[in-house]
Parts: C-alpha cells; sequence; structure tokens
C-alpha cells in the first residue's frame, strides 16, 4: 500500500512526526503516511540531529509511534546508524519487525558539524548490498534514497543529482528524496530525469502542492519545520504568560 501511495496523480503528502502524541493528530486529520524526522526527534530528546542519538533510543520512539496508529510509516535512519550494509539491514529488520514499511537513508556524512556527500559509486555498491540482504531476508521495505546534494553545493548541484539518480535507480532505490530543492526549473529537469517518485521537503520558498504536482514530483514531505514552528509558538506562549502575569496568552475558556 504504502508504494502505492507515490504512484497517485497527486502527491503523497507525508506527514512528519515526532512522538506519539503528534502521531495521533496526523492519523486524526486523515493524512495518508506518516514518517519521522531524524531532526525533530533528536530535538525532542535535547540533542542535535546527525546521528547524536542511539539506535536503541530511535527504536523506542518508533515503537510508541506504532503503538498508537496503523497509517503506513516510514523512518528516517540518516546514514543508517552502522557501517556496513549488513549491520544496516540488521537495523531495518528491527523496524520491520515495529511494522515499519519505508526508511530514508542518506547520501552524506556528518563530520565535526560539516555534511559532505559520500562518494557516489561507494554509496550506490552500499546500497545495492542493503537491497540484495533485504530480499535474501524477504523483508519488505521502502528506500527512498535522499541525496544531499543542493544541501551541500545548490550552485553545481543540478549536473550531481542526475548521476547520482541514474545510480541510485540501478542500485535498487524505491524513491529520491531531494532535501533543499525549491528550482522549479530544476525539479522539472529532475522528474523528466528520474524513473522513480520523487520527493520535495518543505521549504520557506517552496512552491505550492499544487504546481508541485504539475511538475511532477510524488511526495512533499514536511521535515523538521512542523515541529521547529510549535517549539517557537510554544516560546512566545511560554514568553507571553511571564510577561503577563497571567495565562490570558493560554485563551482558557
Amino acid at each position: 500500500m504504502f508504494k502505492e501511495l507515490h504512484h497517485q496523480e497527486t502527491p503523497l503528502i507525508l506527514c512528519n512526526v515526532w512522538d506519539a502524541a503528534s502521531a495521533i493528530i496526523a492519523d486524526k486529520l486523515g493524512y495518508l503516511a506518516i514518517g519521522t524526522s531524524s531532526a525533530a526527534i533528536a530535538t525532542s530528546l535535547g540533542k542535535t540531529d546527525g546521528h547524536n542519538i542511539c539506535y536503541e533510543k530511535l527504536l523506542a520512539v518508533v515503537k510508541q509511534i506504532s503503538e498508537v496508529t496503523t497509517l503506513p510509516l516510514s523512518v528516517d535512519i540518516e546514514a543508517g546508524y552502522a557501517d556496513t550494509p549488513q549491520e544496516i539491514v540488521d537495523n531495518i529488520a528491527k523496524l520491520a519487525k515495529l511494522g515499519v514499511v519505508g526508511i530514508n537513508i542518506e547520501d552524506s556524512q556528518l563530520i565535526n558539524g560539516r555534511r559532505s556527500l559520500v562518494g557516489k559509486h561507494d554509496f550506490s555498491e552500499k546500497l545495492s548490498q542493503i537491497k540484495a540482504h533485504l530480499n535474501n531476508a524477504k523483508i519488505e521495505m521502502f528506500i527512498n534514497v535522499r541525496s544531499d546534494t543542493y544541501i551541500v553545493d545548490a550552485a553545481t548541484a543540478l549536473p550531481e543529482t542526475i548521476e547520482r539518480i541514474s545510480l541510485y535507480e540501478d542500485a535498487g532505490a524505491d524513491g529520491i528524496f531531494l532535501p533543499c530543492l525549491t528550482a522549479l526549473d530544476d525539479i522539472r529537469k529532475l522528474v523528466a530525469h528520474c524513473n522513480l517518485p520523487l520527493n520535495i521537503m518543505c521549504m520557506p520558498e517552496l512552491a505550492s502542492f499544487g504546481l508541485l504536482q504539475q511538475l511532477g514530483v510524488k511526495r512533499i514531505s514536511m521535515g523538521n519545520f512542523v515541529y521547529d514552528n510549535m517549539l517557537a509558538h510554544l516560546e512566545n506562549t511560554l514568553s507571553s504568560i511571564k510577561q503577563q502575569g497571567s495565562f490570558k496568552p493560554l485563551n482558557l475558556v
């Protein structure tokens, strides 16, 4: 079912969640699928994004989410929380046991706060081995490959992205995710080149869902923007309570 949601006429609007409460709200409002935001989960635990929580903590959060909703759930595993393809597949298997149907895995690494791309041939080979191990284990999992070309260097991202998409398609990816991509001409060219569903993420200057649909985008996700917006609202509310010396900002009835 989850894979089919990427081949509808209208894009799949993936609601990114970070805990059981946010998953319950997404379910209540009729979203068709949910996905975790690694950045939102890390922030909610007092950490920064980039493998700064252990995999067991991520699993604990995913378990809590899976227990309160039957919506298809995709999990952001960043770079896999492991080094070898077999170790990454072992991590994915733990998610599958919780009912997870999809993952995001990225082709970059964060070292000393600096993000850089992994060599495209090295990453595609790792991806191919991950896919083979999953098939051998009879684990069905939608692999949404996040390529960070537009995060690392947007000025020269287009040709590099085109090359990476071709390699990742051949390696067995089910979808391509390009965060920070907003230029309409680039989106148009990449959709034309890509044989897989293309996933775009919320950004301040991103076009409307209707226009993205016309361009052929198949999945639109929220990243950590909804969570950050909620925190900003919380900060404003708490500040108003302190300044006014009352709970009127809560609009209690």
